[in-house]
């Protein structure tokens, strides 16, 4: 069976998919200012792109990892998260308390989804 690496490099891949299930991992990119519900919701829309390319979308993500910084801010991750996933279709899910790679980073979400059918 084929492993596909999109946009690999030495270090990682942005999303691996093996046997029609995708692994990815987003961390906020566009603005590390922003609050746990901005952040959130920039791991979210960078996750609905990662999803397009390999023929997904949100309600195929079966599995999250959170890893958040502190768990004063899961009830406003929370609200991003629940508006984000039609009814029906959250994912299992973990959160994790963690010290992240970057200082600024509030939240990282380690992503298992199904993929399209090119990926199978």
């Amino acid at each position: 069976m084929t492993i596909h690496r999109i946009n690999p490099c030495k270090r990682w891949s942005d999303i691996t998919v093996f046997n029609g299930v995708a692994y990815f991992v987003e961390v906020p990119e566009s603005d590390l200012s922003a609050n746990i519900e901005g952040q959130v919701a920039q791991i979210l829309e960078q996750a609905e792109a990662a999803l397009a390319k390999i023929d997904s979308d949100k309600g195929r993500i079966l599995s999250a990892t959170i890893y958040i910084t502190d768990f004063a801010n899961v009830s406003a991750l929370n609200e991003v998260w629940d508006a984000w996933f039609p009814e029906g279709t959250a994912p299992s899910r973990a959160c994790v308390k963690a010290e992240l790679a970057d200082p600024d980073y509030l939240v990282e979400i380690a992503f298992t989804a199904a993929a399209g059918s090119k990926f199978q």
